[in-house]
This record gives C-alpha cells, structure tokens and sequence, in this order.
C-alpha cells in the first residue's frame, strides 16, 4: 500500500509510474494524481489572488481598481456597498452590470438590500448560489459588503477566502477614502458655511474657490436642506451612535448629489445637510421640475431604509441667480424645512413657494396665541368631543376651498344637494353668517389652516 505525504509534491513523488498491475492499483494512482493536480491548481489560484492583490494596495488602487481585479480573477460583476446597501462602485461589463443590478437582491432605488444576504460561502445548487459577499471589516468599523456576482459559478470556499483578503485591502482603500475626504470635507464645509451665511466677500472670488473645491456655483441654482426629525439635542442614544449615524446620513447625501449633479456643493453641518443643487432657466413648470430633481436625490437617499435609517424633512428655495442670494435662499429652505414638517409630519418635503399663509402663520413665536385664535373662530369644532366635528370641518373646508360652490362641494364629498344644505344651516348655527360674511370666511379660514399645524 502506497503512504501518501501530506505534501502535494511529495504525493506526486511517491506516485508509482504505469506498469503491470491490477486495475485497482491504476485507478488508485490516477485518483491520487487528480487530488494533487486539484491541490495545485488551489496553490496556483491563492497565489493569484495573493499577487493581484500586493499589485493593487502597491498601486494605492481605489475600490474602482480593486472591483476590476476581482473581475479579472473571477469573471462577472464585483460591486461594493455601504452598511446600508447604497453602491460605491461596480466593476463589470456594461450590460452585466445593469443585470447583476436588476436582480431581486436590489430595491428600486438600486440599494442592495443588505440584511437579507448572507456573507461567506453559499452552498451549489441552491438560491442565490452565485452571488457571494464578505463584509469589509477595519478594526471595529464596519464598512459595508464586498460581493461578487458569478452567473453559471459558483465560488469555492478557497475563492471565498481570497475574497476575504480583497475585503482587507478594501477596507485599507475605504479608510484612506475616508481620511483624505475628512479633511478636503471639513474646508469645503467651512467653505459652504460661509457662504450661507454671506461671508465668502466678492462673487467673483467665491465662483473661483467653490471651482478650485470641484464646486459650480456660477449658475442658476436652489438651496436644499435636509433636517433629521429626531432632534439629537434631547436623545436617549450615547453622543458616539448619534455622530455615527449623521456621519452616514451626510455620506448618503453628499454620494446621491454627487451621482447626479457632480459639481453641485453639499455637505452636512450638526442635523442638516445643506446642497446647492442647479434649477431650470425659469418658465412654467420650474417648480416641479426642482421638486422632481430633488425628490430623485431624496428617493435614493432614503432607499429601504437607507441614508443612516434616520427619517429626515427637506426643504427647498426659490431659486437664485447669484452666490448674493444664496443666504437669503438658505433662509426660505430653513423656513421650508420648519414649516412642512408642521404642516406634513415627519419625513416632509416641502419648497418655500408652497408655504402659503403658512409662512405667515409660522413667523408667530407663541403656539398659545394661535391655538386660542383656533378655539374663539370655530368654538366648540375646534375640538373633537363630537365624532361629528371632525365631518363638519371637512365640510367647512371644502365650501371655503371651492368659494361657496354647493354644487361642487356636493360632488367632492359625495353628498345629496339637501344633505349639503342642511350642513351649512349647521355650521351657520355654531359659526355665524360665513356664507354672507367674507371677513368670517377669512377668519375661518386662517382658523382650520392653523388648526392642521402641528405642535399648536
């Protein structure tokens, strides 16, 4: 019986060459020679994956040059993602690239839905077998997924192991990403500040170093801002989770602006962002054009629970046409900011045009005034103390929507004619003369607007 050494050289070795014997002895011979051409290609695959790599973090490569070689090494699509499944890179050709991104594994705003993934080896023949991901892991910190997607393969567990070591260097190239970023961030926020807040002296100088920064501010554009709902100034979460997660919801803002408008300033200050996003030349549909842009950019960020799975309102403000008008712009998208969320709730989006009396109403500083404006216009419908109210008030403000229109009022609220009549004779009884007097009907009007403020 032939002793086999655990060396796959010494195996090839110790082989006996083809002579006279049993077939028992060839087919053994022959299975030992397969075992230890399969120990040497694994050899010669390691030391691939081992010398693309050295070549990589050599060349400083970037998570770009690092997806490619993983492409060359095993073919298909190589991406990496955030801890919240926004994509960094992809690396690929074209057309498998947008397969690989059309698979179920992604949302529809193209997040890889990450907790549904399992990393490391996946086992052939079963669902989802040809997708592998490692985590990307420096320290303590983790930075996202490293998948590769291999259609008609499936990765060995020594293929898994050498991606593992890629997910090393990734995190070398993430971290020096993020270092690098920290610092060019911190002048270009220091930068957007001041401008804000109109410290950055002559437009001519700010257009020149918000261009020396990647940044066009010599164009037409809105100011954006982006404020987390949950006020971090009174949170039960420790000061370290609470910078962690702004610190991801401002990457998750600063990648989706970038995508889509390059050049466009943005950068994240205490519980905002702030973005200077480029708007239309003017005309009809100017403000729906802005709104469709900026609800993109906020759909991407928000994701299935992307952006640092905080909920966040949005602000935007009418256009300007000089870096003069920005703070002022600034102003309307602060006042957007504040204003929806009272009129919307969480996760609002509003632009300053859209405002109305609201703007109005919300310059007032104490909540006790309006709500006792609320309480002497419409009395006892102020309150919910009847389940009637609630339909009346409806009511009251669907007339005053349509000018007194019975007619159309009736069709919206699906109401007979005489059941309509009889309501306003109700609401005259509790109300007073509003069908006959405009300055009740304004009065009422401001009360119910008042009345749908949160925090009134």
């Amino acid at each position: 019986m032939v002793k086999v050494a655990n060396d796959p050289a010494a195996q090839a070795q110790q082989l006996p060459s083809a002579g006279p014997g049993t077939v028992e002895d060839g087919a053994t011979v022959e299975s030992l020679r397969r075992v230890v051409d399969h120990q040497a290609e694994l050899l010669r695959r390691e030391d691939e994956v081992n010398r693309i790599l050295v070549q990589t973090v050599l060349r400083g490569g970037s998570l770009g040059d690092l997806c490619e070689s993983l492409v060359e090494l095993f073919g298909g699509v190589a991406l990496v993602a955030t801890t919240d499944g926004r994509v960094l890179t992809t690396a690929g050709a074209e057309a498998d690239v947008e397969t690989v991104l059309g698979l179920d594994c992604f949302d529809r705003t193209g997040r890889l839905i990450v907790e549904h993934e399992p990393v490391g080896v996946r086992e052939p023949g079963v669902a989802r077998s040809e997708r592998t991901m490692v985590r990307i892991v420096a320290g303590t910190s983790d930075h996202g997924l490293l998948a590769v997607f291999t259609p008609g393969e499936v990765l060995t567990t020594t293929d898994v192991h050498g991606l593992e070591r890629a997910a090393t260097v990734a995190a070398l190239a993430i971290t020096k990403e993020q270092a690098v970023s920290a610092v060019e961030g911190k002048y270009r926020a220091e930068f957007l500040r001041d401008t804000l807040v109109g410290r950055v002296g002559a437009p001519a100088e700010a257009v020149a170093h918000a261009a020396s920064l990647g940044w066009d501010l010599d164009r037409r554009m809105v100011v954006v801002v982006a404020e987390t709902d949950e006020d971090d100034s009174h949170t039960s979460r420790a000061s370290e989770e609470v910078r962690s997660l702004q610190d991801r919801f401002v990457r998750a803002w600063v990648q989706a602006v970038r995508t889509r408008e390059p050049k466009a300033p943005v950068a994240g200050f205490s519980q905002e962002v702030v973005a200077l996003m480029p708007a239309p030349c003017g005309g009809d549909g100017e403000q729906d054009a802005v709104m469709r842009s900026v609800g993109e950019v906020i759909k991407v960020v928000r994701g299935d629970g992307g952006g640092g799975r905080r909920s966040f309102s949005t602000g935007v403000s009418r256009p300007v046409e000089s870096v003069a008008e920005i703070p002022r712009a600034y102003s309307e998208a602060l006042r957007a900011v504040a204003v929806g969320r009272q009129m919307q709730g969480e996760s609002a989006v509003m632009h300053f045009d859209a405002l109305g009396i609201y703007r109005l109403l919300s310059l007032i500083p104490d909540s006790a005034d309006l709500r006792a404006f609320v309480d002497e216009a419409l009395g006892d419908l102020a309150t919910d103390d009847q389940t009637s109210y609630a339909d009346l008030r409806q009511t009251l403000q669907v007339l005053l929507d349509t000018n007194l229109n019975v007619a159309e009022t009736a069709r919206i609220l699906f109401f007979h004619y005489n059941t309509l009549r009889y309501r306003i004779a109700k609401l005259e009884q509790m109300l007073g003369p509003f069908t006959t007097d405009p300055q009740l009907r304004l009065t009422l009007a401001l009360a119910l607007r008042i009345r749908q403020m949160r925090g009134v």
